[in-house]
């Protein structure tokens, strides 16, 4: 069943699940949303083996979540494969799916933060006391904030900006 508040989004199959899974992939699939990136030029950004990336990289092309833009020669004239993000990973629902033991969405955030610095972080927290039903009405409504977002194109001059969002019971 469709999380509410995601409508138009299909569930996600296995292996679309499996591949972002991956805190690595997540990021790589962040790195390729604005411009196209080798994967000599992502396991720079990541700092991490070209071979391992090269692996990672893979398992996003077989899934859909990145394509390969025309190849290109590098600056010592090697042949060269750009990436792309397709964006569509957005458009799943992967409610209901058993979570991972490290959520890789979080382990994603929190790399991404390391690299650009604490400091540059603008967090916030809410406390809310809330019926089921206020609960759904206030992620319905968060969600419909986002897809607005997520739908408009990219400015053309401007910063790029990640955001996390956690929800998640006390006890």
């Amino acid at each position: 069943m469709p999380r509410e508040g995601w409508e138009g989004r299909r569930p996600a199959t296995d292996a679309e699940a499996r591949a972002l899974a991956s805190a690595v992939r997540l990021q790589i699939l962040r790195l390729c949303l604005d411009r196209p990136l080798t994967n000599r030029e992502i396991a720079t950004r990541l700092d991490r083996n070209p071979a391992s990336v090269l692996h990672h990289v893979r398992t996003l092309v077989d899934t859909g979540f990145l394509v390969a833009e025309p190849a290109r020669r590098g600056t010592r004239g090697a042949r060269e494969v750009p990436y792309r993000s397709t964006g569509r990973s957005w458009e799943l629902d992967f409610s209901g799916r058993p979570q991972p033991a490290r959520n890789p969405v979080l382990a994603a955030f929190l790399a991404e933060v390391a690299v650009a610095g604490e400091q540059r972080l603008q967090s916030t927290r809410l406390a809310l006391r809330l019926t089921p039903a206020h609960r759904e009405e206030f992620e319905e409504e968060l969600h419909q904030l986002l897809d607005r977002w997520a739908q408009r194109p990219p400015d053309e001059d401007g910063e790029r900006w990640s955001l996390f969002l956690g929800l998640h019971p006390e006890e």
